[in-house]
């Protein structure tokens, strides 16, 4: 049962979804809301830094990592609907500043209540159930970071089982990376394409109409493959799936938008 206290949860937008889908930054506040909690999004937030940490660029990660943690540091939680972002302030913050006891000691503060968006509905706020329906069959993919460093697996299906209307039908390669990688695939473009085009023949495998996942590059990445492929399937962010906020185009189907 939720706590009487609504908590102050600061929603970390993320990069992608600020340029790229903004609807899933609404369908996160939308369902954060529901479960009953009180959502600001910091003016002040930045860039996490992964693209720079990943880049072995530790001097400028850091610095973005003191912004972020400066902005966000004085909320009950912070909340990202993306296990890669979400996996670099829980994961990465501390280890940047190993040299630095005053930064690291607030990193790690801030890592301790840092979620991905379903894993604190369903582990923190202790949802099991969502008011939203989708008619169709979907498959699901598991993103790296939120699989491997926040064990997110089974809370996106436990929602998804609860939505009316919605068919789930696993793909062989669920838990298998798709390329993207963060600059995994800008410097291995070649392998980065095997990848996600054999994720993509999986996926369709399934004969199911909608890809979903949780982390919106993985996301950007398939809908691409599947926009040059020819595939109707339509690729989307589960936080669109259960604020019921899943209308319109899916990533890669509206005329003008980006997708690698």
């Amino acid at each position: 049962m939720m706590s009487l206290k609504r908590p102050r949860v600061a929603l970390f937008v993320t990069c992608l979804v600020d340029l790229f889908r903004p609807t899933v930054g609404f369908a996160a506040i939308k369902l954060l809301e529901a479960a009953g909690c009180a959502v600001e999004v910091p003016r002040l937030q930045t860039c996490c830094g992964q693209p720079a940490f990943n880049s072995g660029d530790s001097e400028t990660a850091r610095a973005l990592a003191r912004s972020v943690v400066g902005a966000f540091e004085g909320y009950d939680y912070v909340v990202a609907p993306s296990g890669s972002c979400g996996g670099m302030i829980k994961k990465h913050f501390p280890e940047l500043f190993e040299h630095e006891p005053g930064w690291r000691a607030r990193a790690e503060a801030l890592a301790a209540k840092t979620f991905e968006l379903v894993s604190f509905l369903v582990d923190v706020r202790k949802l099991d159930r969502v008011s939203a329906r989708f008619s169709g069959t979907v498959t699901y993919h598991d993103s790296c970071s939120g699989l491997r460093e926040l064990g997110v697996k089974e809370q996106p299906r436990r929602l998804l089982a609860s939505v009316e209307g919605l068919r789930l039908v696993e793909h062989a390669d669920a838990e298998t990376c798709c390329g993207f990688g963060g600059t995994f695939c800008v410097k291995y473009p070649e392998i980065s394409t095997h990848m996600v085009a054999e994720k993509c023949a999986q996926a369709a495998k399934t004969g199911a109409g909608h890809l979903l996942a949780g982390d919106l590059g993985c996301l950007l990445n398939m809908a691409g493959r599947m926009r040059r492929e020819g595939r109707a399937v339509s690729v989307r962010h589960v936080a669109e799936v259960l604020a019921d906020m899943a209308e319109g185009p899916g990533l890669g189907e509206a005329a003008g938008r980006w997708s690698p």
